[in-house]
């Protein structure tokens, strides 16, 4: 991630480009290992509760950095705040479910991620991998006669950015539907 953010900001040519094919192996590898562990079955409390961390810290640091670095201004609109109050969102819910599953930790139960954080995650994976990809056809690969391609590809990854954030809360809704209890008690 660190690498993936400080490439977002430098200004050398195909800086761009190496940051969305490096934060793509970034994502495809995070799957990849959760594959071959669960297949080979090396699943640990530990590695279920660390990959959650982890995927956590990277989507919200990357969405930070694409706020912060204009990645959701083009062509003349400005989404920033929308983005931002979408990401604050987002947070609170990463924050509650990780909160939760502590305090249901404390009491010995695990809470694992269901097919509603999966889908939430995979999501918001793909909406920072469409608005990176945007950026890198914009500075690197489409001549501006053929903007559409680039107006394209960042509506896509608008439109997955705002599903995520939707995801993300019912998802968290439906985390605390199930699982509120822990911390109610």
């Amino acid at each position: 991630m660190f690498v993936v953010v400080g490439l977002m900001y430098a200004e050398f040519a195909w800086a761009a480009t190496f940051a969305f094919w490096l934060y793509i192996a970034a994502a495809l590898t995070d799957w990849f290992d959760g594959m071959l562990a669960r297949h080979a079955n090396q699943v640990s409390h530990f590695g279920r509760f660390m990959d959650a961390v982890i995927d956590k810290v990277m989507v919200l640091g990357l969405m930070v950095a694409l706020i912060n670095g204009g990645y959701f201004s083009f062509l003349g609109h400005n989404f920033a705040l929308v983005a931002m109050l979408l990401w604050m969102c987002i947070l609170s819910r990463e924050f509650a479910i990780s909160g939760m599953r502590m305090a249901a930790a404390v009491r010995g139960i695990t809470i694992e991620a269901d097919t509603s954080g999966k889908v939430k995650t995979f999501v918001q994976l793909n909406a920072i991998g469409w608005i990176l990809g945007a950026r890198m056809l914009h500075s690197d690969w489409v001549p501006p006669d053929q903007s559409f391609i680039i107006t394209t590809v960042h509506g896509i990854g608008l439109g997955l950015y705002v599903l995520s954030a939707v995801l993300t809360i019912t998802s968290g809704w439906s985390y605390f539907r199930r699982h509120g209890h822990v911390v109610l008690s």
